[in-house]
């Protein structure tokens, strides 16, 4: 073989070759770092190392909501008047309060992850709400079929409406190819005024414990409590299950041969899920009364059991079924997956029928914890916190990254803001900026996140 300059080379790699050959990339470098760690760990120290691999190429998680949620306790907590932000009372009120932003936040999350955002979510969510809360009124005469309806029926309709809603939002996006932002802005002034049409002449309506029936169950979603004995037996039996499952699918995993996280954190997951349930179980069984003649207040809202439903819903909807992975197929790449047999059209139909649902069970949430609602209902603040609280909690915006945990962490350090500061007397207009700020924030620390991402991968390749 002749080298260069037509010299024999003997055999011998030439020395130019060689030096590229050093300096070549390795190319799997670049796939480490966006490897979960639960995949290339054998032990739980090495799944803690690659973890923090995973945080210095830009992808924190959920650390940075986790934090932000702490130190928003801790400042309220020492500033706040007689430190009561941290007690039982005031605790139990900021769950019931972020129950609307945790929820609007898990639907918006499954529209953010392919890249578009829906702006009517708020004022769907006001339709949602007023459409339950008008069924389950007492009927005006005895053939007035709109009136009096039992109260899950209410909620049915209520959410396959917004449902509807959603659908029309989907297929404009798709089938006519409009920007979503357009689309969803323009849905959200359509339904404000369908709202201030429906609720124009009465300007509202009310259900609150004194109302009869099924007025008063849609109340008691979020003032309802379970008995302490039910929620302890409760919480015992979502940790076997949640935990048994685990064990058990992590377990059939290894004995397969297949990638299963290591033996050591899976232990440590339902440790955490064990403990966390226990605090707030604990909290919620407080005596929360306020004043000595009062009567007792004490259990675990029932609106607490609906948004663990809703998050763990979404949860297993996009990370154990095919639709879960398309959304994020369809995220990342939407040319790629429509490459790979991706139905990319119905997926994103469905991402806003989800978003939309999700949005009519908000809003009756809403209604409960409201004791009603009339035309003053600000589903334009309420959208902008479901998008603060989904990036907050670390769903990005690009698309292609989010779990639905991410909306429940969100929506509680929104929730947590718009409480302490209405603890401390201020007035709406600087809950806004507090929680703009913080949005501002989150939205960098992505930006950054990725840009940090790509050019670590360039410079590897």
């Amino acid at each position: 073989m002749a080298g260069a300059g037509g010299e024999s080379t003997g055999g011998q790699v030439p020395e130019d070759i060689a030096a590229r050959v050093e300096e070549a990339p390795d190319l799997t470098a670049a796939a480490i770092d966006v490897i979960p760690p639960e995949i290339v760990a054998q032990s739980l120290g090495e799944y803690f190392r690659a973890w923090f691999t995973r945080i210095k190429a830009g992808d924190a998680g959920v650390l940075p909501a986790v934090v932000a949620l702490v130190i928003v306790a801790i400042v309220f907590q020492v500033v706040g008047p007689n430190g009561v932000y941290l007690g039982p009372y005031n605790t139990v009120s900021l769950f019931d309060q972020s129950s609307l932003f945790i929820i609007l936040a898990v639907g918006e999350g499954f529209v953010l992850l392919l890249g578009e955002i829906d702006l009517s979510i708020g004022y769907v969510a006001a339709i949602g709400g007023v459409t339950a809360g008008l069924l389950v009124q007492p009927q005006a005469a005895p053939s007035d079929n709109f009136h009096n309806w039992p109260w899950w029926g209410a909620i049915i309709v209520a959410i396959l409406i917004c449902a509807a809603i959603g659908a029309v939002n989907g297929l404009i996006v798709t089938r006519l190819r409009v920007s979503s932002l357009i689309v969803t802005l323009a849905s959200q002034m359509f339904w404000f005024g369908m709202m201030i049409i429906i609720l124009g002449q009465a300007g509202g309506f009310s259900v609150t414990g004194t109302n009869p029936g099924d007025q008063k169950q849609i109340y008691g979603l979020v003032y309802s409590y379970l008995d302490v004995w039910l929620s302890w037996l409760g919480l015992a039996v979502i940790v076997a299950l949640a935990g048994g499952l685990m064990w058990v699918r992590d377990s059939s995993r290894r004995r397969s041969g297949l990638v299963a996280p290591p033996v050591g954190l899976t232990i440590a997951k339902i440790v955490v899920l064990a403990v966390a349930g226990a605090v707030v179980v604990y909290i919620c069984n407080l005596d929360r009364r306020i004043g000595e003649k009062s009567n007792p207040v004490i259990g675990v809202p029932w609106v607490v059991l609906i948004v663990l439903g809703v998050v763990v819903g979404a949860t297993l909807l996009l990370e154990r079924t095919q639709f879960g992975r398309h959304v994020y197929a369809v995220g990342g790449n939407p040319e790629a997956a429509r490459r790979a047999g991706v139905g990319v059209t119905a997926v994103r139909t469905w991402a806003f029928i989800i978003a939309g649902a999700t949005a009519g069970l908000a809003g009756i949430v809403a209604v409960a914890f409201q004791g009603g609602i009339t035309t003053n209902f600000n589903g334009g603040q309420n959208v902008l916190y479901a998008v603060a609280a989904a990036v907050i909690g670390g769903t990005s915006l690009f698309g292609g990254r989010g779990r639905a945990i991410h909306g429940l962490l969100g929506g509680l350090t929104v929730g947590a803001i718009y409480n302490g500061m209405f603890l401390l007397g201020f007035q709406v207009q600087y809950q806004y900026l507090a929680t703009g700020l913080v949005l501002l924030a989150a939205v960098s620390v992505d930006a950054l996140a990725r840009r940090s991402a790509t050019q670590g991968s360039v410079a590897r390749v």
